[in-house]
């Protein structure tokens, strides 16, 4: 869904391909009560910090929490929409606030329950040759 996607420059009609890079725990990098996810946008570095309360606050509301996954589908989308907006290219941090990210989630999850399910995140990287995944006893 919103991991690798295209969409089109409001201002601009340039195609801009977008793809999710990583999550990272803003307060070990700047210090911040965030997740910054990012993404390449053309190549081009951008990051969407999630403020940390909404993970609070969604499993306040409805008892579940966030995933890695879901908070790279929720940057991706809210990416999507404010460059459809007419977004600052210049800029490369946009940060969400709590109900835009809650919003988002519950747009991210509505998309999914249509699709029958939620896109798995890409592997980046070199993949180990042997997996740490148990295996069942087949005797």
């Amino acid at each position: 869904m919103y991991e690798d996607f295209h969409v089109t420059d409001r201002w601009t009609g340039e195609d801009l391909h977008c793809r999710w890079k990583a999550n990272i725990v803003a307060i070990a990098t700047r210090h911040a009560d965030a997740v910054d996810v990012r993404f390449d946008v053309n190549v081009k570095p951008m990051w969407i910090a999630l403020p940390c309360e909404a993970w609070v606050e969604q499993k306040r509301r409805t008892g579940k929490v966030i995933t890695d996954q879901l908070a790279a589908q929720i940057a991706g989308r809210y990416l999507k929409s404010i460059i459809e907006e007419g977004y600052d290219a210049a800029r490369e941090m946009y940060t969400m606030s709590i109900e835009e990210v809650l919003a988002q989630l519950d747009a991210v999850l509505a998309e999914a329950t249509e699709a029958h399910s939620l896109p798995v995140l890409p592997i980046i990287g070199p993949v180990q040759e042997t997996s740490y995944i148990p295996t069942p006893n087949r005797t």
